[in-house]
């Protein structure tokens, strides 16, 4: 990412200069930019990183094969998109077998993600009509840890207000049936299982890309230049006086 760099000091070039804003040409620009050494390793590690965090078992495969980067353990990668899988389709009995299989210390040692796949069981149940087993598994599994923990108890109630309407599009806690609710739930999963094996929990790249717009944004303020309005491009526009 030699671009966010780039910008960040010019940023820091700028800082003390007038009001009226530096116009930076393309040719000075570019310039810059071929003078900025990014190791191609580097940048291959960056692409496996996000490959493999976010799960992309075939495509991983495919570049460490092109790019020639370091070996990594497929079958880590199955196993947990299988469990993240089981818990997007609401199969949350599955994941949490799954996960015991994958290291048993992951759910016993966090018992804030456990009660959070308990509560996704619990929605699961309420999202099928099975209202006298919500109650019940709601009572025997998750009550107790509420009695607990101030905010598990305030959780499960909001997850058993569910039970209370017919119509949970007027249900003020509605959105915990909806699918971003599943997701949320996967990539806390997710990224437990990736910080068991050693591995960081987010992708760099995205967090990078951030940080480029958060740069170019400011840069703005000061500067005229060449920019990435795309950044599925990645194509520099000419700057505009």
């Amino acid at each position: 990412m030699s671009l966010f760099w780039i910008v960040v000091g010019q940023l820091a070039a700028i800082e003390t200069m007038s009001t009226s804003k530096k116009v930076i040409t393309r040719e000075e620009w570019e310039k810059k930019l071929e003078d900025v050494k990014i190791r191609k390793e580097d940048m291959n590690k960056l692409v496996m990183n996000f490959l493999v965090t976010e799960g992309y078992v075939e495509a991983a495969e495919k570049f460490r094969m092109e790019s020639g980067t370091e070996h990594i353990d497929l079958a880590t990668i199955t196993d947990r998109m299988a469990v993240k899988t089981a818990v997007q389709c609401g199969n949350v009995e599955d994941a949490i077998e799954k996960v015991n299989d994958l290291n048993p210390e992951i759910l016993d040692t966090n018992p804030q993600l456990f009660f959070h796949l308990q509560q996704q069981r619990l929605i699961e149940l309420i999202r099928n009509g099975k209202v006298e087993e919500a109650l019940e598994f709601a009572q025997e599994e998750l009550a107790p840890r509420g009695e607990e923990n101030q905010s598990f108890l305030e959780e499960l109630e909001r997850t058993v207000a569910l039970l209370a309407f017919e119509d949970v599009s007027n249900c003020p806690v509605g959105e915990l049936l909806d699918i971003s609710q599943r997701l949320k739930t996967a990539s806390e999963v997710n990224a437990a299982i990736l910080t068991s094996q050693s591995h960081e929990k987010d992708p760099k790249l995205p967090s990078l890309l951030k940080m480029l717009i958060w740069a170019q944004n400011q840069l703005d303020e000061k500067a005229v230049y060449p920019r990435i309005n795309d950044l599925s491009t990645a194509i520099l526009e000419d700057p505009t006086v």
